[in-house]
This record gives structure tokens, C-alpha cells and sequence, in this order.
């Protein structure tokens, strides 16, 4: 199981909560704020909060949390 870790990104601190594969809960400032899913290595998703149905449409947000999921496992390995 992979631990919780947090990220800081636009002036903000997210922290990661790797959930079932490929998915993660992000809190904003300590609160509960979205789940993404990775799509491809620069595309992720954000998840309905009612359905987790995959949301597809650009976030600029969304890709870079992705994103620097990402290089935090690149770099933990």
C-alpha cells in the first residue's frame, strides 16, 4: 500500500491519498477536494463526486496534481 504524501502546487498544499489503482483523493488545505484518475502519462480526470464517473474536459489543476503524482513516484522508487 503506498503511504499519503503531500504535494505543493500554485501556492497551495495537496495531499495525495493513493486510493484503488490509478485513482487518488486530494485534499486542498485540508479539506476534502476531488478524486482524480489517471488517463495517459500528461492526461488525468477528475471524478464525479456522486458517480465517480470519469469527467472528461481539460484541468489545467487536475493534470498538473497528476503530474507531480507522477514525479513524486518517479522519485520514491
Amino acid at each position: 500500500m503506498v503511504e499519503p504524501f503531500d504535494i505543493e502546487i500554485f501556492d497551495y498544499t495537496y495531499s495525495v491519498f493513493p486510493e484503488e489503482e490509478g485513482v487518488y483523493t486530494i485534499f486542498k488545505e485540508g479539506k476534502e477536494y476531488l478524486q482524480i484518475q489517471k488517463d495517459t502519462e500528461s492526461q488525468w480526470l477528475k471524478l464525479d463526486p456522486a458517480s465517480g464517473i470519469p469527467l472528461f474536459g481539460l484541468d489545467e489543476e487536475v493534470n498538473a496534481i497528476g503530474q507531480a503524482i507522477v514525479a513524486h513516484d518517479k522519485n520514491s522508487q
